[in-house]
């Protein structure tokens, strides 16, 4: 039974990271902390890091005391939460800075209907290089209309 709620706990934490980061994208990083936001959407080319990349701390401390402190009081459906998150970061990682910024050319390949919707949609997002009025602040799930261009021009 302990493994169930421990994969039921990495599967909803999993999908509850798609709500954070959209939360987190539009009211923090496109609010209060702008400051370390905006050199991701008006990109210095002489450096590889932004201060945007500090944003990662935000999710992988609370994944790391989750996991930690889950195998310490033998609870597994707080490691199950940690390690929910950790697989969000790692997915979004790789979605985020590999597939659609091309931060590292890892997979430059991938041409799915899937991924053209979601570097369209992050296009859009990036259209507006300032910090109000923008839009598609999510990342793994994509709007409709972006899926349905991607399968007609695809």
């Amino acid at each position: 039974m302990e493994t169930l709620y421990f994969i039921i706990a990495v599967v909803g934490a999993f999908c509850g990271m798609e709500f954070m980061a959209w939360f987190t994208h539009k009211y923090i990083m496109h609010g209060i902390l702008w400051y370390l936001h905006e050199d991701h959407h008006q990109p210095n080319p002489n450096t590889f890091f932004e201060k945007n990349d500090a944003f990662f701390l935000v999710y992988a401390i609370p994944s790391w005391l989750c996991i930690m402190l889950g195998i310490m009081y033998n609870y597994p459906i707080a490691v199950g939460i940690g390690f929910g998150i950790m697989a969000y970061g790692l997915v979004y990682f790789l979605v985020h800075d590999v597939l659609i910024h091309r931060r590292f050319k890892w997979f430059d390949k991938i041409q799915s209907p899937y991924f053209k919707a979601l570097r369209k949609a992050h296009k859009i997002h990036h259209k507006n290089r300032f910090k109000e009025q923008g839009s598609c602040f999510g990342l793994l799930v994509v709007p409709r209309h972006f899926h349905k261009k991607s399968k007609k021009h695809g």
